[in-house]
């Protein structure tokens, strides 16, 4: 194996993995983790105080040092780059090769290359993703199904732009040591990415491009860009060559969103509605603070909820205000070829929420499917016209407080025991397949990924521990939840037949146990469930 004296590789070697894992590769891991590895671990640190204190009673806010940034009004993002001037719709998906090839044929101006949420980060899958890209770049990927079908890229014309989105800064990755300690899973994913794409993606025409995942602050966003910077120096490209499109998907970062704009201006492709993983970061930030910041169960949360509608009118705006793209959310629907019904009424939801976001003037939204790509892309047609984007609108009639964006209380909805079973059997059955190697899991026609799973597990947390009643009066309580683990895994068992796994269920349930009903909250549960990965 390649390496340098600092660097060691603990992963076993696969076919083709010295064409990903190469000496360039690993000089830059070590190059990267050796000017910013000190830095993230004090912004880690850095989002632990600030959870401690939350928990104690302090709130968020915009901040006071950063408002001469906010107040500026000239300062602009870089212009957008070939390949992302119309963002119209993006599909999603992991780096598995007959995604990879179904993604960029898809119809989608652009396909998020998931190694984050929609991905399971077994060395494997960490691996065969880059040369999955790489062989796409090369035009020499191709698949063939069990069943005989055969799948093979459309012309390059015709492709949509891969944009990257590598791990969040709290994800290690074991299998690759710098003087002894884990390497930053972010910055082994965009390293990989560069050494191996970067030039390739150029030679097309377009990229390299990122979708940056789970930031928290600005500072978090500095960091990126510095870690750009080293990159394009090391490897001899153009500073200002990547770009990259910032998820605003945790609370924290959307008091931030000017200033996240601001510190990658050079480098920024704008900023991304992950309302999944917001709701997520609404209840593990205000876990312990009472009524105020519970929210009913998951699938009553709509985006017409004021706090969300606050949420995403000012990202619009700000994004506009500084000539940066907005792009919207997840449509997650399933499409099912044996209930019409079901797609009819499916359907009519996606439509309505990509008429919403086009309305406040989103250049673009997200679909998890290939069949959903016409719709999204009929609706924002029937907005743009001939026009690639809405950045000239600029919605200054949006005024946005903190208080708005913390008005959860004012979301409508119950809390039922079928959203509590809900939650259970979601989270089950994606658990089961995140340790089996499959991070992206098609679950009552809805496309799970880890965002979804960790709202259902923390809702169940939040609810035990604020004393949360069901619409029926029942309390929520520990013994409740594990009655109804038992009953919802002989569901999932009956319906999965001959094929359920019961080891693999059995390590599903002792996870779900451990992040949902545990005294202490599991920041993350992706952490817990990568130590019971090889």
């Amino acid at each position: 194996m390649p390496g340098t004296e600092r660097v060691e590789i603990t992963g076993p070697f696969g076919d083709r993995y010295d064409e990903i894992l190469t000496p360039q590769a690993i000089d830059l891991i070590a190059i990267l983790h050796g000017q910013l590895g000190v830095r993230r671990s004090e912004l880690l640190a850095a989002r632990r105080r600030r959870q401690v204190g939350l928990s104690r009673g302090a709130m968020l806010d915009f901040l006071p040092e950063t408002a001469h940034i906010r107040e500026d009004p000239d300062w602009r993002v870089a212009p957008p780059a070939p390949g992302l001037i119309d963002r119209r719709v993006e599909i999603t998906g992991p780096t598995e090769k007959k995604m990879t090839i179904n993604a960029l044929n898809s119809g989608a101006n652009v396909w998020l290359a998931d190694f984050e949420d929609a991905n399971t980060p077994l060395w494997d899958n960490m691996i065969t993703g880059q040369l999955n890209l790489k062989d796409a770049l090369d035009r020499t990927i191709d698949f063939t199904s069990p069943e005989g079908k055969e799948y093979a890229l459309r012309p390059d014309d015709e492709l949509a732009t891969i944009v990257v989105r590598p791990r969040g800064w709290h994800l290690d990755e074991k299998h690759i040591l710098i003087d002894g300690n884990r390497a930053s899973g972010s910055l082994v994913d965009f390293a990989l990415y560069m050494s191996t794409c970067a030039q390739r993606q150029i030679d097309k025409g377009k990229g390299p491009y990122f979708y940056l995942a789970k930031n928290e602050s600005h500072l978090e966003a500095r960091l990126w860009d510095d870690a750009f910077n080293l990159a394009q120096d090391a490897l001899g490209i153009p500073r200002g060559t990547i770009r990259a499109t910032v998820l605003i998907e945790t609370i924290p970062a959307a008091f931030e969103m000017e200033e996240i704009l601001f510190e990658l201006r050079y480098h920024s492709a704008g900023l991304n509605a992950g309302r999944w993983d917001y709701l997520f970061s609404v209840i593990k930030k205000f876990r312990t603070r009472g009524r105020e910041f519970v929210l009913p169960e998951r699938n009553s949360v709509t985006m017409t909820a004021p706090f969300m509608r606050a949420y995403t009118e000012l990202l619009v705006r700000t994004c506009h205000r500084r000539g940066a793209h907005a792009i919207g959310g997840m449509a997650a629907f399933i499409p099912s070829r044996r209930d019409p019904e079901v797609n009819a009424r499916a359907l009519a939801k996606v439509r309505e929420d990509k008429m919403r976001e086009s309305g406040d003037g989103f250049d673009g939204s997200w679909v998890a499917h290939p069949d959903l790509v016409p719709v999204c892309k009929e609706v924002f047609d029937g907005v743009l016209g001939p026009d690639p984007n809405q950045v000239g609108k600029t919605r200054e009639d949006v005024s946005v407080t903190a208080e708005d964006l913390l008005a959860v209380s004012k979301t409508p909805g119950v809390i039922t025991e079928a959203g509590l079973r809900n939650n259970i059997s979601v989270a089950l059955q994606y658990l089961a397949s995140w340790l089996g190697g499959s991070g992206a899991v098609a679950i009552f026609n809805l496309m799970e990924d880890a965002a979804t799973a960790e709202i259902s597990r923390s809702q169940v947390w939040q609810w035990i521990h604020n004393d949360v009643a069901l619409d029926d009066g029942v309390v929520v309580k520990r013994d409740l939840v594990e009655r109804l683990i038992d009953e919802e895994l002989s569901k999932i068992r009956a319906m999965t037949g001959e094929s359920f796994d019961a080891e693999r269920y059995g390590q599903a349930v002792a996870l779900f146990t451990e992040v949902a009903l545990a005294d202490n909250f599991a920041e993350f549960l992706t952490i817990p469930a990568y130590e019971r990965m090889p």
